[in-house]
C-alpha cells in the first residue's frame, strides 16, 4: 500500500475521532474491511502493543502502520496521530474565545457519543477474533464485570487477565 494514502487514511481515522480507541472502527473499515491489507488479528495486535506501555490511547496507530507498510507505515501512523492535535492547537489559537461556546461544546458532545457508538459496533468482530475458547471468554466477561462494577484500578485487572491466561496455558486448558 501506498504510505500517503496509508497516511491518509489513517488521519482520516485520528481527526474524526475525540479518544484514542475511538478510531478503531474507521480503521477496521478502511485497512481489515475494504482494502484487506490488515487482519483483524494483526488490529488486535498492533491495539495490544499500542496498549502495553504509557503514552496516549491513538499510540495503536503507529503499530497499525507497521504491520501495514512496515517502519515507514509506523511513521506514516505517527504523523497521522499527532497532525490533528497540532491542527487544534493552532486553531484554537486563532479562534481564541470564540471556541468556547455552547454551539462547539454541544457538537464535541454529540461526536463523543456517536464515537462511543462506534467503538461498540467494531468491538463484536475484534472480540470474535481475539477470544477463541472459553477461558478468554470468562477472562473478557470477568474483566468487564470488575470494570463496569467496582473501583479496581485497570492495572490489576490486566495483571489478573494475564496470571489467569498463564495459568491457563500452563495447565493446557
Amino acid at each position: 500500500m501506498n504510505t500517503f494514502v496509508l497516511y491518509l487514511l489513517l488521519l482520516k481515522a485520528t481527526a474524526t475521532s475525540f479518544s484514542g480507541l475511538a478510531s478503531l472502527p474507521v480503521i477496521r473499515n478502511d485497512l481489515v474491511v475494504q482494502r484487506q491489507v490488515l487482519t483483524d488479528r494483526e488490529l488486535n495486535t498492533a491495539v495490544a502493543v499500542g496498549r502495553l506501555g504509557p503514552g496516549p490511547l491513538g499510540l495503536y496507530v503507529v503499530s497499525v502502520g507497521y504491520f501495514v507498510a512496515g517502519a515507514p507505515g509506523a511513521i506514516a501512523g505517527y504523523l497521522a496521530m499527532v497532525t490533528p492535535a497540532f491542527t487544534i492547537v493552532l486553531l484554537l489559537r486563532l479562534l481564541g474565545r470564540r471556541a468556547e461556546s455552547a454551539r462547539l461544546k454541544q457538537a464535541v458532545r454529540f461526536i463523543l457519543l456517536a464515537a462511543a457508538g462506534l467503538i461498540a459496533a467494531s468491538t463484536i468482530p475484534l472480540a470474535r477474533d481475539a477470544v477463541t475458547g472459553w477461558i478468554p471468554l470468562v477472562i473478557a466477561a470477568a474483566s468487564f464485570v470488575a470494570l463496569a462494577f467496582t473501583r479496581i484500578d485497570t492495572a490489576w485487572v490486566i495483571v489478573a487477565a494475564a496470571l489467569a491466561g498463564l495459568m491457563g496455558a500452563s495447565s493446557g486448558w
